[in-house]
């Protein structure tokens, strides 16, 4: 299947010069979805994964079908001051200065082996701040997945200590 196909691409949103894709036509429709899933799945399938990491928020839709499917755990990675418990926080630069996520102290024990799962790869900060976050618990990284992979901008050698996978390219 061309999942690519299933991808609306919006030009200049939300400003002139981004060309957006958007993931909700993929999401409605039910076979691009399954088949997407099913992929990650597949991939995942000999790395003897304990837990799926998804950062906040799309990587809440693509990270939890992804455990079910596994019969794994799924550990959200938020923005500050969303989750209730006690937390571990990443701080990490941005462009134009900086941001922050953050886990449950307790979502990860030491060595469990976690994939984490999100939507798109672009230049690679927002994955690698969750990768530190789940090191800091004692967690290991054993890929990173995503649905679509920003080629240009280069995430992946940001992330080349890691297993990365993507479905489609741009």
């Amino acid at each position: 299947m061309d999942l690519k196909q299933t991808v609306r691409v919006i030009e200049d949103f939300p400003k002139e010069g981004i060309s957006f894709k958007d993931i909700t036509t993929l999401l409605q429709d039910g076979k691009a979805l399954k088949f997407a899933i099913d992929e990650i799945i597949a991939d995942l399938k000999d790395k003897n994964v304990d837990l799926i990491v998804g950062p906040e928020a799309r990587g809440f839709l693509m990270g939890t079908p992804v455990a079910y499917g596994m019969g794994v755990g799924f550990v959200p990675v938020r923005k500050p001051g969303k989750l209730p418990w006690e937390v571990e926080s990443f701080e990490y630069d941005l462009e134009y200065g900086s941001n922050r996520l953050e886990i449950h102290k307790d979502a990860i024990k030491p060595g469990q082996r976690v994939a984490i799962v999100d939507d798109l790869l672009a230049t690679g900060g927002t994955m690698e701040a969750a990768a530190k976050l789940i090191e800091k618990l004692g967690g290991e990284v054993v890929s990173m997945q995503f649905l679509i992979e920003l080629e240009d901008l280069d995430g992946r050698a940001k992330l080349a200590k890691y297993n990365v996978n993507s479905l489609i390219k741009y």
